[in-house]
């Protein structure tokens, strides 16, 4: 279920209450097929605690100088992108995966492109431009975020986009268009459902 609401208003931080996001899969799909580590276990007390007081954790409102530099930045990669690709970028919304269970899955990508792509955007300093230049592909620490993207919003493709406004014009962004990983997605599907346990485990001790 697509919901056309601007993300980081208060709206937004609605619909993401209590759901497990795919910006956060990192966390859980870590390890896969061994017990969670400390990032999981933090995060499912995190939803918990959401859950039970239907309350944001503080840890939802944290904000560095890179998320800064990110949010200046993202609506002039877009527009370079749309430029370059000639692409035209509408709102990624929220999407909310239809579900029987209690703990459902959310996403938001940074931008849908027609009906089945997607894009996810991050603005980089120098460094990391020239490795993925070099490198190719993408930045693997967001691998589970994009396959969830294309997973849980139904895409057939989504562009991860890597923007250095420091860098050279022609070397500024970079895009690497990825596609769902079947073998991936049903790792995610499993691990999901082992992270919703987790989850349901501490409801029961906040409950108590």
């Amino acid at each position: 279920m697509f919901i056309n609401v601007e993300q980081n208003t208060e709206e937004w931080f609605i619909h993401r209450l209590k759901k497990t996001t795919s910006s956060n899969f990192a966390k859980f799909m870590a390890n896969f097929g061994k017990a969670f580590g400390e990032p999981a276990k933090k995060y499912a007390q995190r939803i918990a605690l959401e859950y039970v007081t239907g309350k944001r954790d503080e840890e939802s409102n944290y904000s560095n100088r890179h998320m800064e530099r990110g949010h200046k930045n993202e609506p002039i990669a877009i527009m370079e992108y749309e430029q370059q690709e000639m692409q035209v970028v509408s709102n990624g919304g929220f999407y909310i995966q239809e579900s029987k269970e209690i703990i459902l899955l959310g996403d938001s990508n940074d931008g849908n492109v027609g009906k089945n792509g997607c894009i996810e955007v991050k603005s980089v300093i120098a460094d990391t431009q020239w490795e993925r230049l070099k490198k190719g592909g993408i930045d693997p620490k967001y691998k589970w975020q994009i396959q969830g993207h294309l997973w849980i919003g139904g895409k057939n493709w989504c562009d991860f986009i890597s923007y250095c406004p420091e860098m050279p014009k022609n070397k500024q962004l970079y895009v690497c268009r990825v596609f769902p990983d079947k073998g991936m997605i049903e790792k995610m599907i499993i691990r999901v459902a082992e992270f919703r346990l987790e989850i349901e485990k501490n409801i029961k001790i906040l409950e108590e």
